[in-house]
């Protein structure tokens, strides 16, 4: 909405008008003159200047909660103050995965049953461009300086890489079979994908767009993410019912935590100092110590539980079961549900 800028004062005059003269009359002339010149829009001294109007623009959104709803094909977006739903934006076909531009400013949303990726601009949330991937598109990660994105083709076994600039694809990397979750280094030069099919794990160099190792892990490998120091790399595997732990300057497996009947998504603290695993079957979150390697605590979040994310101060973790369960972290319990459809992604804004 524009807003115009109030009339300025004449130029010259502040306060009361100075006697010019010591003749009562002249200065009543003088103030007469003054008004009328004033609301024909001119002063004594020349024409007033014309008001600049002025446009606001929409903050962006911090901190909002972005969740995909497979079977709706819509984006629900939370505000994580208020832990209600603020927005539903249409996408594509069955999405599933989601990440936000370390900006805040785009959200990228894969579209597996349409092959694309949508890029929503968060501050209008509102869809401004889709972008054809490969086959079945599954997860998606954003570099750290916000200028690529990688997107999983499980059919096709290949990540995608996007130009968020030009919103085209710029690069197709062969990976392993059946890719599914993609994760960045802290420092943008490397991703850690999760192939499914393969049991592997390939690391990217990111600055080449090549693979530059293939690590072994578990049965049917799902979610990934990288601890913020990036010495770790959690991989949850679904078939063997752990998470593995890869040395990040070794690319190799250190250990492995038992998390469950069918491990799917994981997300790490801020701190680093704890992993939350959702495990579909028993519909649970396993909070991993990273220190010890052991599963601390279980919570309960109802059915069929898969994508998770921390909120940047880690005092939350958002989970998308049945419904949106809200974990408080420090004492590991569900403190709220939010009802947005059929959820399957997660991903939480930088405030």
């Amino acid at each position: 909405m524009a807003v115009s800028s109030p009339t300025p004062p004449v130029p010259g005059q502040t306060g009361r008008f100075v006697h010019v003269t010591n003749h009562a009359d002249n200065v009543a002339d003088q103030r007469s003159d003054n008004g009328a010149s004033a609301r024909a829009g001119t002063s004594l001294a020349g024409p007033l200047p014309t008001p600049t109007p002025t446009t606001t623009t929409p903050p962006v959104r911090r901190g909002g909660a972005y969740v995909t709803n497979y079977e709706l094909d819509t984006v629900a977006v939370i505000d994580t103050t208020t832990n209600t739903v603020i927005a539903t934006i249409p996408v594509g076909d069955r999405p599933l995965g989601v990440a936000v531009n370390p900006a805040g400013t785009r959200v990228y949303v894969t579209n597996e049953g349409s092959n694309s990726v949508s890029v929503i601009d968060a501050t209008t949330d509102t869809v401004i461009a889709t972008v054809p991937v490969g086959d079945r598109p599954k997860g998606v990660a954003v570099s750290p300086d916000g200028t690529r994105a990688y997107v999983t083709n499980s059919f096709s076994g290949t990540v995608a890489v996007i130009d968020t600039t030009t919103h085209t694809v710029i690069a197709t990397i062969p990976v392993g079979e059946a890719p599914r979750d993609v994760a960045f280094t802290p420092d943008g030069t490397r991703a850690y994908v999760s192939n499914a099919g393969s049991g592997t794990v390939s690391v990217i160099d990111a600055t080449t767009d090549t693979v530059m190792a293939t690590v072994p892990v578990g049965g049917s490998p799902q979610g990934v993410a990288v601890s913020p120091d990036g010495t770790r790399a959690y991989v949850t595997n679904s078939f063997s019912g752990g998470v593995s732990v890869i040395d990040t300057t070794t690319d190799t497996v250190i250990a492995t935590v038992s998390a469950g009947g069918s491990p799917q998504g994981v997300a790490v603290t801020p701190d680093g100092t704890r992993a939350y695993v959702t495990d579909s079957p028993f519909r649970a979150v396993r909070v991993i110590d990273t220190t010890t390697n052991t599963v601390i605590a279980s919570v309960q979040v109802g059915m069929n539980p898969q994508g998770v994310a921390v909120t940047s101060d880690g005092t939350r973790v958002y989970v998308a079961s049945s419904a949106v369960r809200v974990i408080d972290t420090t004492t590991n319990t569900v403190t709220d549900t939010i009802h947005v459809g059929t959820p399957f992604g997660v991903a939480i804004a930088t405030p």
